[in-house]
């Protein structure tokens, strides 16, 4: 399939996903409205928050369910529109478990609701208090409405059960991940790089790539050992996309991730590169840089020449390349349709080509 094939693909799923979104916030805040125009108000932030978006789970779904003869993209839709609303409740509490109050360059519901309160003369500290409770009740609402849209997909049962179940499994999983990366930040000792690696698949890799494939080739009526090799696919590509976007964020450029390259070297940010460095010579001067709040650019500079020096960044490339390829090889297996295939290859391929 031609890229620009492709790409035209991708607009139309994400243009059917979109739609879904609309069609529900639009009736979610009609129906806000009459229980007063500050619920109405955090409706539209929340429907703020899942526009501009990659659409990337959804991506995963439909591609699973096209690429297994599925044809009724309405339903596909709504799915996927489940795990975008998922996507949404998660980064909304993991803000507010990270005290961030900004996303993408702009105030987040935390922020939003923070910056109208000390306009009004409220305390800084009373007023992120403000932002977090608003931002809590704003993701525990995404949450619910994602099991909503399932439903609301007009799939009988079994299927529907199905699919609620690996839902439930994506964010079951999540919140393990999420508890697992929080205590992390609390442990004095560096985390063996293979706990790094199980706590970004239970917190990223489940929900965005193992849960969406499944629930694609479930609604597709896809063979459990279709299902299931779908399953081992999303882990090992999950795990890959993590381990770069973690390297990225320490030496992407901010133009392309739209991630600020010193935030995770002042946060002391647990990943495989750093779990790595520690075990080499260079640790003597990284742990002296890395978690330091006021990095500055020089020492973040010096941060990451000694990363390269130690092998650290080379090392979780490897690692990332390794997932990436034996992922592929999943699409191998005899019980993989060819249409599947060309589906997601270019998947593994985009993540290869972020490490070369």
């Amino acid at each position: 399939m031609k890229r620009n094939d492709q790409s035209s693909i991708a607009e139309a799923r994400a243009a059917l996903v979109d739609a879904v979104l609309q069609r529900f916030f639009s009736l979610s805040k009609k129906r806000a409205a009459p229980l007063g125009a500050h619920y109405e108000h955090l409706w539209g932030l929340l429907e703020r928050n899942t526009q501009g978006g990659k659409r990337f789970r959804p991506r995963m779904v439909m591609a699973a369910y096209e690429g297994l003869g599925g044809d009724d993209r309405d339903a596909a839709a709504y799915v996927g529109a489940a795990f975008e609303l998922l996507h949404t409740a998660l980064i909304v509490h993991d803000d507010v478990i990270d005290r961030d109050f900004v996303r993408r360059g702009i105030p987040n519901i935390s922020g939003a609701y923070r910056d109208h309160a000390v306009d009004r003369g409220v305390s800084v500290e009373i007023a992120e208090h403000r932002g977090v409770s608003a931002a809590v009740i704003a993701g525990d609402l995404a949450l619910f409405n994602a099991y909503r849209l399932i439903d609301k997909s007009g799939v009988g049962s079994p299927v529907r059960e199905r699919l609620l179940d690996v839902l439930d499994e994506a964010m079951f999983t999540s919140a393990a991940g999420e508890l697992i990366d929080v205590d992390f930040s609390i442990d004095p000792e560096m985390p063996l790089v293979d706990d790094i690696l199980t706590m970004e698949r239970l917190k990223t890799a489940v929900y965005s790539f193992e849960s969406p494939l499944q629930a694609g080739a479930i609604l597709a009526g896809a063979p459990e050992s279709t299902v299931a090799t779908l399953g081992e696919f999303g882990r090992d590509i999950g795990i890959a996309y993590q381990i770069v976007d973690d390297v990225l964020g320490v030496f992407g450029e901010e133009e392309a991730t739209g991630k600020t390259t010193i935030g995770d070297l002042r946060e002391g940010k647990r990943t495989v590169m750093i779990a790595f460095a520690c075990s080499t010579p260079a640790w003597a001067r990284l742990c002296e840089l890395i978690g330091k709040p006021d990095l500055s650019l020089d020492e973040a500079s010096e941060a990451r020449l000694l990363l390269i020096e130690c092998g650290a960044r080379a090392f979780a490339e490897d690692l990332a390349r390794g997932y990436a390829n034996r992922a592929l090889a999943r699409l191998a297996e005899p019980h993989i349709p060819s249409a599947l295939r060309d589906e997601l290859h270019p998947v593994a391929e985009t993540v290869l080509k972020r490490v070369r």
